[in-house]
């Protein structure tokens, strides 16, 4: 990583869990940078909350490759960031997730650059850019398997970007 990269905190799972949370970020940074790597109790979408916020202000545009075909989608009003598009999680084959998220404390809306990538069935990526459209500042991070679990040994590492 870059110098400019602080390790804020890493969390790795000594028993399944449905969720990883980052909390009491502090406004410190310019902006955000979580790596995921994983594998879940069963196929299932991984997504990113912010401030632990429900609501349906999320937004996506995504690219998609497999090697074979490739693909494109934009979705709006969604309840969290989606990072598992063009597929699900893999229970036995550890995959990258990696979130950049820009200006978090400022007070606009939050725009990210998110990335998937993965070996599993000969390799696939997607680069997504979401979209939160809230003005408050981001405190807390939740990466999310939806209805599944992330499996033990599972490592999460929250970083704070310093003169971005």
């Amino acid at each position: 990583m870059a110098t400019t990269y602080e390790p804020i905190a890493t969390t790795t799972l000594g028993s399944a869990a449905a969720s990883i949370t980052f909390s009491s970020i502090a406004a410190t940074y310019t902006d955000l940078r979580v790596v995921l790597v994983c594998t879940t109790s069963a196929a299932t979408n991984i997504r990113l909350r912010f401030n632990n916020d429900s609501s349906t202000l999320y937004s996506i545009t995504t690219l998609y490759a497999d090697g074979i075909t490739a693909s494109s989608d934009a979705r709006g009003t969604l309840d969290a960031l989606s990072w598992t598009v063009g597929g699900g999680s893999s229970t036995t084959i550890p995959q990258l997730y990696a979130a950049d998220i820009f200006s978090y404390a400022g007070s606009t809306n939050k725009t990210s650059l998110l990335e998937r990538s993965e070996d599993k069935s000969g390799g696939s990526l997607a680069r997504i850019v979401g979209l939160y459209r809230s003005t408050s500042a981001i405190n807390r991070l939740d990466l999310l398997a939806i209805g599944q679990t992330f499996s033990i040994g599972t490592t999460a590492t929250l970083y704070g970007i310093k003169n971005a």
